[in-house]
């Protein structure tokens, strides 16, 4: 009911219509699946090769509400297959990405109590907003609102606390989009244990926050720049422009914040990693010029340094000139000024630096706890979100 395949644009590349509800990539890249094309033999092939952990997209305990949300008549079975999986000794992070008005407010209650119930073997539980673009709006599911949000991040906090009680963890977690979408505090390191699910949106935010808090002291301007673009994200700009004081003051140059509204799937989507190249060109283009430093958020490119759209990097590169273009995940040795920084922006190293990090990185070379940012908790007003 709301596959994110469903919400490709007409034309998309033939990559963007794989359904890779694939047990395999689950186990080795981590990405969620439903189980809903597993039979007996196939969840027995699973026990005997050991894959484990798996991920799996479980939205709701309910069967028939699960055959509901995933038009399946087999979702129903997924009590019955978490069994059998963690019978045969496997562990499993399940997920539930929450549609309001199907699976929030008792539903929710409802997964959340019986997948604790499971025991040990349900590693985590995640609880993500459902994501929808332009060519999807239509179905009959639609967008969190702000309370919302808030409401399912309360609804965490019962089983939270019980499951530190019991098994010293916190075990489930409201995903980083719950946070802003609510408007809430993003929560402090200790709200997501040891990160088990980092790279799933789940405390990415608080992650980038501390880590270059920690890096930030050597942070010194880059030769030869003038003039730093962020581009990211509608949904980071109050984050961004909220850092980019302390940004300016670090590097010794202007920084302004780009914020690309996003065409390719529609203004519904406003995360950085979902950015196409044509849309960061229509927004970043204009004013670029010799002295400027654009710093493209890593996030949006594969492993080809392809955009979504099919856009290569070296094309968006050649088209912001006479700007640098650099990207990649680590923004402090990136912006050392040094030679690798140099031979990151020769080659597109993803060793380089992520857009999000240098705003926390920057932010925290000004020494202020918070600098009067948007959605950082200080030990001093802990909210109500946080465990």
């Amino acid at each position: 009911m709301f596959c994110f395949i469903d919400g490709n644009p007409p034309g998309a590349r033939d990559p963007l219509w794989l359904r890779d509800d694939d047990f395999r990539l689950s186990f080795t890249y981590g990405s969620y699946v439903t189980l809903t094309n597993l039979g007996p033999r196939g969840l027995q092939r699973l026990v005997d090769q050991r894959l484990s952990p798996l991920y799996v997209s479980v939205h709701a305990t309910n069967p028939e509400l699960r055959v509901r949300l995933l038009k399946n008549g087999r979702a129903g079975l997924i009590m019955d297959q978490l069994r059998f999986l963690l019978d045969g000794g496997l562990e499993v992070h399940a997920q539930a990405v929450l549609c309001p008005d199907w699976n929030d407010g008792e539903e929710l209650d409802r997964t959340i109590r019986e997948l604790y119930a499971l025991g040990d073997g349900i590693l985590s539980l995640s609880v993500v907003p459902v994501g929808l673009t332009r060519y999807n709006l239509n179905r009959p599911v639609r967008l969190l609102r702000s309370g919302e949000a808030v409401a399912a991040i309360a609804q965490t906090e019962p089983i939270r606390e019980r499951a530190l009680r019991r098994r010293g963890k916190h075990w489930c977690y409201a995903a980083d989009e719950l946070f802003l979408i609510g408007g809430c505090d993003v929560p402090e390191a200790d709200y997501y244990d040891d990160w088990p699910l980092l790279e799933n949106g789940v405390g990415a935010l608080r992650n980038l926050i501390d880590g270059f808090r920690a890096g930030a002291r050597r942070l010194r301007p880059v030769g030869g720049v003038r003039r730093i673009r962020v581009v990211t994200g509608t949904s980071m700009r109050p984050w961004f422009e909220g850092f980019a004081p302390s940004i300016s003051a670090a590097m010794k140059c202007p920084v302004k914040v780009v914020a690309i509204e996003n065409r390719y799937f529609g203004p519904s989507v406003t995360v950085a990693g979902l950015l196409a190249g044509d849309d960061i060109l229509r927004g970043a283009q204009e004013d670029t010029r010799e002295g400027d430093l654009v710093l493209l958020p890593a996030t949006a490119l594969n492993d080809d340094r392809v955009f979504i759209d099919g856009v290569a990097f070296s094309e968006v590169a050649a088209r912001l000139a006479p700007a640098r273009v650099w990207t990649g995940y680590q923004i402090v040795e990136t912006l050392l000024g040094d030679a690798r920084a140099d031979l990151a922006a020769a080659t597109g190293s993803r060793s380089g630096m992520a857009i999000e990090s240098l705003v926390t990185a920057a932010e925290a070379s000004a020494g202020a706890d918070n600098g009067g940012l948007p959605g950082v908790a200080s030990a001093a007003a802990t909210p109500s979100a946080n465990p």
